[in-house]
């Protein structure tokens, strides 16, 4: 039987080939009794024979992630939130909202991403690492969003040489060729007080970053997901009730709901919380 290291292991193969394969992909050890195979095509996947339903939640959740055709990029975006839509405390405490399987989520989105993206609000708040160590895969390059300049290099990923890692800023406001301690900066034309959503995925497209993971926070999300630039967004809602605190997604007012967005919505359970995946280009 496929045990989920060996579908995991999978997944890593198919996100790392330089093309989404076709056809069919043998799952599992070589020297198997009972083969498992992962038929690919136009329409979709299947696993033949079927497997068990934790396995098969694996591959529901990540082959999209994977399934990046030639020439073209996918965005995801992630926030971990209580009952309440809060992904923090006022003072910014956010260890943890969300359960161990939601964070070992993240980490598998890690793995399979080309680059992780984060606001300097996060870096500010949770000084995170970036990187890949609840689950097997590669670290990605780790991209921080930090429009004026005002975060120094004494945060880990700048320090750490642990993966690549960018600083996107305005241009006005680096010289080519600088650096943030291990970090390299790129300059990117302001968008109001802020860069373009639009601007980065393309410069990170450039640099071959196919597959982006915006990590959060909460600010740095909305403005994506304002922007039409994110094709899926997960988040993770916690049986916790915090009563004040960060918002999760913060968007411009509308006055009637038929305004508001309806995307398609799939549903994980990951542990206690519940993820839901809201699908805006398949």
């Amino acid at each position: 039987m496929l045990d989920c290291d060996e579908a995991w292991q999978a997944l890593l193969e198919i996100g790392a080939a330089p093309e989404f394969p076709c056809g069919e992909v043998r799952v599992g050890r070589r020297d198997a009794a009972d083969v498992t195979f992962l038929r690919l095509g136009d329409g979709g996947w299947r696993l033949e024979p079927q497997a068990s339903p934790e396995i098969a939640a694996l591959f529901a959740i990540y082959m999209p992630f994977c399934a990046v055709s030639p020439g073209r990029s996918v965005v995801v975006a992630h926030l971990g939130q209580s009952l309440d839509g809060r992904i923090a405390t006022l003072s910014g405490a956010s260890r943890w909202v969300t359960g161990d399987a939601d964070i070992a989520h993240n980490h598998r989105m890690r793995a399979l991403a080309d680059g992780v993206l984060v606001g300097s609000g996060t870096l500010r708040s949770d000084d995170p690492q970036l990187t890949v160590r609840c689950c097997a895969g590669r670290n990605p390059v780790r991209v921080v969003l930090d429009t004026n300049r005002r975060l120094d290099e004494d945060y880990r990923v700048f320090r750490d040489g642990a993966a690549p890692t960018l600083l996107l800023c305005a241009a006005d406001r680096c010289v080519p060729g600088e650096r943030l301690g291990a970090a390299e900066i790129v300059g990117l034309p302001r968008a109001g007080d802020a860069l373009a959503p639009a601007a980065i995925i393309a410069e990170l497209t450039r640099r071959g970053l196919r597959r982006i993971f915006v990590e959060g926070g909460g600010v740095t999300v909305s403005r994506f997901l304002a922007a039409g630039c994110l094709d899926r967004l997960q988040i993770t809602v916690s049986p916790l009730i915090i009563g004040s605190g960060r918002p999760s997604i913060t968007l411009p007012a509308i006055d009637d709901l038929r305004f508001g967005m309806r995307p398609l919505v799939r549903r994980f359970e990951l542990g206690e919380d519940v993820m839901f995946e809201c699908i805006f280009r398949d």
